[in-house]
């Protein structure tokens, strides 16, 4: 949800009181939930005005759609759009519309990891991976770290190497969990797993256990090791350091180095930077840009490399903190 729509979704929330609120909770996925419900505990003191613009605003959006010649799915989606923002009502969409989700595995979005990984370690690493890919990463992350070192190697490199379930494997899984939690479900196809997956659950693994899968993988698969790794933690997301990392992070580039991985940045990334050194530093770094003649791609991409390589050495060290690893600590 955006921070916007989060913030009028918990007052509308309120003031449709505790019967129909509880309605509406059981139509949001277990992130929403918990997002919706501590915006909620922050709701206090909402001056009258406000309260007549969540309320106009909802109106307006009802108003806007007729009870006549409209389809059932675009009222939803413009609704749910509203209320949650884009991505979320999107990914809402898909688990109403296509039906794509098992209820065994949405009941583990509601168990603690301790508990779901006592209830998995015994199965085998693919149905363990499987099931992974399914849950919110930060949860899949806390799972797998209560998991033994070498299975928990073996799960991450089954999830970057995968690409899709069958039905039939969906349907045998989905049977195994409804032993054990009485939950129904019709299995479908669809795409997980893969690179991009198992990279957002490293990144939020404790350091020494992300470098023990990454390890694992890297003696499978070098390239594939490579590939996770550069999905891992990206130039553009230097945006989400802070500016005491962003700061310790320029001690060790070369201004030279950084005016060309600057080169194939954005505005957002270029004024991160530049507000993170003194006023005489930035003047003439923005000036360096300007003057400095086109640069290839390649050569762009290659000094962002470096740079990323010095963030994960710094984050080894402990001396800057990526987003996710929430548990480290400045030094």
């Amino acid at each position: 949800m955006a921070d916007e729509g989060l913030d009028r979704s918990a007052i509308l929330m309120i003031l449709l009181g505790e019967q129909e609120a509880a309605e509406v909770f059981k139509h949001l996925s277990p992130r929403d939930v918990q997002r919706l419900g501590e915006a909620m505990t922050k709701v206090s003191g909402i001056a009258r005005e406000k309260l007549g613009e969540v309320l106009e605003q909802f109106h307006n959006d009802v108003a806007k759609q007729s009870s006549f010649g409209i389809e059932g799915g675009h009222f939803l989606r413009n609704v749910l759009t509203s209320a949650l923002g884009a991505e979320k009502a999107e990914l809402l969409l898909e688990r109403i519309v296509e039906n794509t989700d098992t209820p065994g595995i949405e009941r583990l979005k509601w168990v603690d990891p301790v508990s779901v990984a006592n209830l998995i370690r015994n199965e085998h690493p693919q149905i363990i991976a499987t099931i992974l890919v399914h849950l919110e990463q930060d949860q899949s992350a806390a799972i797998l770290a209560e998991l033994p070192p070498r299975l928990r190697n073996d799960v991450v490199l089954r999830i970057a190497t995968m690409d899709s379930v069958e039905p039939h494997a969906m349907r045998e899984l989905n049977d195994s969990l409804l032993q054990q939690m009485a939950a129904t479900e019709r299995p479908a196809k669809k795409s997980i797993g893969g690179v991009t997956m198992a990279a957002g659950i490293l990144n939020l693994l404790p350091g020494a256990a992300e470098g023990e899968a990454v390890e694992s993988i890297r003696e499978f698969d070098i390239d594939l090791a490579q590939k996770v790794e550069d999905e891992m933690f990206k130039f553009e997301n230097l945006l989400e350091l802070d500016d005491r990392a962003v700061q310790t992070l320029l001690r060790e580039v070369a201004s030279d180095a950084l005016i060309v991985a600057l080169k194939g940045a954005d505005v957002a990334m270029r004024e991160k930077i530049f507000k993170n050194m003194s006023e005489r530093a930035s003047a003439q770094m923005r000036e360096d840009l300007e003057t400095r003649g086109p640069v290839r791609l390649s050569e762009v991409e290659a000094q962002q490399r470096e740079i990323l390589k010095t963030v994960r050495r710094l984050a080894e060290e402990g001396t800057l903190v990526l987003a996710g690893k929430a548990d480290d600590a400045f030094v």
